[in-house]
């Protein structure tokens, strides 16, 4: 199955991911609020970028099996965002060029069909399906983050998320039987992960000098 060969492909990129900047910080209890703010600051502009181009496309070959608005993530950021900085955290908290790099990637990914989102969307919310419950409880834990500050690991309209999945990840292999280059939808979702591991260290950098 295509998302077989996905995750093999990616998994060596999985496992740096989680032992990288800012994200081995949270799953070791030593980030802070600042540094939380930051990473969701800088990932906001590529789920912004995502998300509009599944929108556009939501009807084309590929991409209409996995465009699901109940994965969209934009908003509960953009709460969490406020709810963490206050309404002016554009202003307070910075996007670094590493989180641009990212939102631009997306965006050119989101041309030409938007089937080449299909990584992009592997990557992101499977990752937030399968890690945000863990990264809820954490920041709940270390960082004594309220309900409403980690509302980006919260899918109020999945009723069940294992069984979500396993519905996504067939969607995922009917979309890979409707389009031609499933290369670039692999090359996507490791640029994917490299984009993210990148943010996660710049981050983590910036949180540091914040001090």
């Amino acid at each position: 199955m295509f998302t077989d060969f996905l995750r093999e492909r990616t998994r060596d990129l999985h496992a740096r991911a989680e032992q990288s900047g800012v994200i081995h910080d949270v799953l070791r209890g030593k980030a802070t609020r600042y540094s939380y703010a930051l990473l969701l600051r800088n990932l906001l502009p590529a789920y912004e970028k995502m998300e509009a181009g599944l929108d556009q496309y939501r009807r084309a070959p590929g991409v209409r099996m996995i465009a699901r608005r109940e994965l969209y993530r934009v908003p509960a950021l953009e709460s969490d965002l406020q709810t963490l900085y206050g309404f002016a955290w554009a202003g307070s908290l910075p996007l670094l060029p590493e989180g641009e790099d990212y939102s631009g990637h997306v965006a050119a990914a989101a041309r030409d069909g938007g089937t080449r989102l299909i990584g992009h969307a592997y990557t992101r919310y499977f990752g937030d399906l399968s890690g945000g419950p863990i990264l809820k409880q954490l920041l709940a834990r270390k960082l004594g983050l309220e309900s409403r500050e980690r509302s980006f690991y919260d899918f109020p309209h999945i009723a069940d998320g294992e069984v979500f999945k396993r519905g996504y990840r067939k969607a995922l292999d009917q979309a890979a039987q409707e389009i031609q280059d499933v290369d670039a939808i692999v090359a996507e979702a490791i640029s994917a992960f490299e984009h993210n591991i990148a943010v996660s260290e710049a981050v983590q950098r910036a949180a540091a000098d914040h001090h």
